[in-house]
């Protein structure tokens, strides 16, 4: 099987299977040299890439078809992030070798996630090589509307879409790590090879008043850092407002911070809205069936503090992952 019948069997579908919302911004899709969208009127076209490398971002035996689910949903949350509705993508995709059913399960998942999202698949690449899937997303937002990480003002309060920490404690109880031993693996291995973009509750964001956001990716004390810096604010989180899983609970208090505020892989959102903007919030968590959670507020100053019980500060050293570091 050469690279173009690949291409065609697995990844190029008629213009009727991408059916949805997304496809009209399509002029021309897979089988030019580049594809065509056109954006609605009066709109900004928003841009995201994602890299995802055997043995760095996944297993080297996981599940294809979760596989194929990550890959796209790690970038949807990117535009879930911003508040932009999904147009389409591109993949560029590295293979060892042509595996007609490994490639059969990677692309079910990744178009059973288009066609939710209504993102059809527009163009992209294949070689041979070392297991790498590298997606790039368009979306569109309306000007003055997206949700920049620079737009945080003091006295915002500061919600959480979901919770955080399932993600890492499923990887480390994958890695056999000791103190994840407990941990209930099937359930929680879920979060970890099929996170759930939260688009619905981003597109509804900006007009519910939320001003800035980020998704959770790399652990939401270091996500929340690039907020925090951009935005030239500080913040207070007391720990009892954390959501907590209850596989989480039987976690000791150093491995459960690890978890909520390190962890990663959650693609939750995080985000800032004045308080007069709650009923809008608590509006557009319903109507996305989204849970949301308030769990601090933005301050004047730099950096984030942990609060207990008594509202004293928790010493805890996060910073989010680092490729290179």
């Amino acid at each position: 099987m050469g690279e173009f019948e690949l291409i065609r069997r697995f990844f190029q579908r008629a213009p009727s299977a991408d059916a949805g919302a997304g496809s009209n911004a399509v002029v021309l899709g897979i089988g030019d040299d580049c594809a065509l969208l056109q954006p609605s009127p009066g709109h900004q076209l928003a841009v995201s890439s994602d890299m995802l490398v055997v043995g760095r971002h996944f297993f080297p035996d996981v599940d294809p078809e979760a596989l194929g689910h990550k890959a796209l949903a790690v970038n949807l949350s990117d535009l879930a992030a911003m508040g932009a509705r999904p147009l389409g993508f591109t993949l560029a995709l590295a293979l060892p070798h042509a595996d007609e059913d490994w490639l059969a399960a990677l692309a079910r998942g990744l178009f059973a996630l288009a066609d939710a999202h209504a993102c059809p698949l527009v163009g992209g690449d294949t070689t041979r090589g070392p297991l790498n899937i590298c997606i790039t997303v368009f979306g569109e937002v309306r000007p003055g509307q997206a949700l920049r990480r620079d737009a945080a003002q003091v006295g915002d309060e500061l919600y959480l879409s979901g919770r955080t920490g399932e993600a890492r404690l499923a990887l480390e109880h994958v890695r056999r790590t000791a103190w994840a031993a407990e941990a209930k693996g099937a359930d929680l291995r879920a979060r970890l090879d099929r996170p759930t973009p939260r688009n619905a509750l981003g597109m509804l964001l900006a007009g519910a008043g939320a001003r800035a956001a980020i998704d959770v990716s790399d652990g939401l004390a270091g996500d929340l850092g690039h907020v925090l810096r951009a935005s030239r604010v500080g913040a207070e989180i007391p720990l009892a407002t954390l959501p907590l899983a209850p596989a989480l609970e039987f976690l000791p208090t150093a491995h459960g911070l690890e978890c909520l505020l390190a962890g990663g892989d959650d693609y939750e959102l995080l985000f800032t809205a004045p308080p007069d903007a709650r009923s809008a919030i608590e509006a557009a968590s319903a109507a996305s069936q989204t849970p949301v959670t308030r769990i601090g507020r933005i301050v004047a100053g730099t950096g984030l503090r942990l609060l207990d019980a008594k509202g004293n500060t928790v010493r805890f050293h996060a910073r989010g992952f680092d490729h290179f570091a």
